[in-house]
């Protein structure tokens, strides 16, 4: 079947399954239904050949079982899908955020930046109303109060004069259009610094949040809440992982339980403690770098005071590039700002995802399963095995690396997650962590971990079958491709599906700050090309958060719901 054939087949059936859950009350996402397409054709046990066309019967099969999965509401299974496709959907690194936020508020001030530079103002009027604009303009790039507040245009309008008054006007038209966005730019720096600098003497400041103070208090709430919630997401994956080792010893309380649920319980609980990490990680990124704002800030504001001490007058040399200086820091604490809030808005979005486990697995049942079990932590686990390590001797041909013989060994991209590849194929799918200090298998250029000597060796003796093994319950266990992060093993098994979950990604961003709000409208980040969506070379490495700034933490009882600036938005906000 031809390429373009397939995919409006693949989009028919999208469409279909999506009107099929939608009639039974169920509102389901393209790319939640796109992944489920993917996750049905590959288990083995639904019978589809994807070595050949799909008949209408494959397809009628098809639907019927997507959306018999997708209204499933007791599966922990469909629950992980959905957590992963909405992470997904919402979560971007630092970086590309950023650029993608300022890409947002230039298209914002354009219209406005054109009204300026395309002005052709001759008479005393209209120069006078270009003046307003540029005064509007400067209040709009700098987000520090409203262009309609009388008192905030009134200091704002203040500044400007000081460094631009309105007689240059004349001088300003005759510039060719770049260089008079450029000068809007330049000004809008130096008239936020002036109002930084007389906001922090006292003097001024009309509509300019605190937002060094908000973020102090912001950061450590945030950080206390999102520990909080990987302490007892960690806390439940080590109770289940005890209770199907306890499954696998006493094969009778197979009757009693249902093994497999409690494995996808598992699974879910362990993506979630997983997207919270990547989540803490740059909120400890965020703090390190509003602390180092904060020093940065106090030393501009200093060196402005010593500058401008007692003189009547003082050369705009001097004193321009600290404004510029102090208008660069506050920029960056707007951003901050926004990641905190929007990345404290993701946490909460991600707790509805963990809604069977109280359902299937009540706290008295898993009470009961727990007596006469030692649950043990992952630090445990790995401790227990710590002076165990592979004998080089022993494996002639294979390359074995330990943490203290390689160079950055924390950037080091570990299979499974660094989960132990034997343990999950033999158990069929138990996740235990793999230690490193055992040793690490270097293998067709990838890296593995175990949580055992035994159970490295046992690997090492033919890790081809495990991986196959491995590979095997992904495709009965969709959520696992993201998990254990395979991506690249399951891209060409599915042809057309257009379902990778990291292959084309979505991002819309919502913020609920001031300064992103004007004229009451909420801010959308649109939709990029397909081809910029790509993150298929980029699968999510759970980063480790090893430092943590002085103070960040609250007190063992503070809760963040007392802080005075909530950056949280409400559910029904978005």
């Amino acid at each position: 079947m031809p390429l373009t054939q397939a995919e409006s087949v693949i989009k028919n059936i999208i469409r279909e399954i999506g009107q099929e859950c939608a009639a039974h009350g169920e509102i389901v996402s393209e790319t939640l239904v796109a992944f489920m397409v993917k996750a049905v054709v590959l288990d083995p046990g639904n019978g589809f050949n994807m070595d050949r066309t799909l008949m209408k019967s494959d397809v009628q099969k098809l639907v019927k079982f997507c959306v018999a999965r997708l209204l499933d509401s007791k599966n922990p299974s469909l629950d992980t899908i959905k957590m992963q496709v909405y992470f997904d959907m919402n979560y971007t690194s630092r970086e590309e955020f950023l650029e993608e936020h300022h890409r947002v508020l230039e298209s914002r001030l354009s219209s406005v930046s054109r009204e300026i530079t395309d002005n052709r103002a001759c008479v005393r009027e209209e120069l006078e109303s270009l003046y307003r604009k540029i005064v509007s303009y400067v209040l709009l790039r700098s987000g520090l109060g409203s262009p309609t507040d009388i008192k905030t245009v009134r200091e704002a309008t203040a500044a400007l004069q000081s460094v631009f008054p309105q007689a240059e006007l004349g001088t300003f038209l005759t510039l060719g259009k770049k260089d008079k966005e450029c000068q809007l730019k330049e000004l809008t720096m130096i008239v936020t610094g002036i109002r930084l600098f007389n906001r922090d003497c006292g003097k001024g400041g009309e509509g300019i949040d605190d937002l060094p103070a908000i973020l102090h208090e912001a950061i450590p709430a945030t950080t206390q809440h999102i520990d909080s919630q990987l302490q007892i997401a960690q806390d439940q994956a080590y109770r289940y992982t005890a209770i199907l080792e306890k499954v696998m010893k006493n094969p009778l309380m197979n009757k009693e339980l249902q093994p497999y649920m409690l494995k996808e319980a598992l699974y879910n609980v362990r993506q979630y403690e997983i997207f919270l990490q990547i989540i803490l990680s740059d909120i400890i990124t965020c703090a390190q770098e509003v602390e180092m704002m904060r020093r940065q800030l106090g030393a501009q504001l200093e060196l402005l005071k010593m500058t401008v001490k007692s003189k009547t007058a003082v050369p705009t040399s001097q004193v321009f590039p600290i404004f510029i200086a102090l208008a660069s820091l506050w920029t960056s604490f707007q951003d901050e700002t926004v990641l905190i809030s929007v990345l404290s808005n993701l946490t909460t979005h991600l707790e509805p995802f963990l809604g069977t486990h109280e359902l299937l697995f009540p706290e008295k049942m898993i009470q009961g399963f727990l007596d006469d079990v030692t649950v043990k932590t992952d630090v445990c686990r790995i401790k227990e095995h710590i002076e165990e390590r592979v004998h080089l001797v022993d494996f002639r041909k294979l390359e074995w690396l330990f943490p203290e013989t390689i160079a950055n060994f924390d950037k080091l991209l570990i299979q499974y997650r660094g989960f132990c590849g034997y343990t999950f194929a033999t158990t069929d799918g138990l996740l235990l962590p793999g230690n490193p200090t055992i040793g690490i298998l270097k293998y067709k250029d990838n890296y593995y971990t175990f949580n055992t000597r035994d159970a490295a060796y046992s690997f090492a003796e033919n890790p081809e079958h495990y991986i196959n093994l491995i590979k095997e319950k992904a495709k009965k266990n969709a959520e696992l491709i993201q998990l254990l992060e395979l991506h690249q093993q399951f891209e060409t098994l599915v042809p057309y599906s257009q379902a990778n979950l990291r292959q084309k990604i979505t991002h819309s961003v919502q913020t609920d700050l001031s300064h992103m709000r004007r004229e009451n409208s909420s801010q959308v980040y649109p939709c990029k090309d397909a081809s910029t969506q790509s993150k298929r070379e980029s699968s999510t490495r759970v980063p480790k958060p090893q430092i943590y700034i002085a103070g960040l933490r609250g007190g063992q009882n503070k809760t963040p719901c007392g802080i005075k600036v909530n950056l949280t938005r409400a559910i029904d906000e978005t």
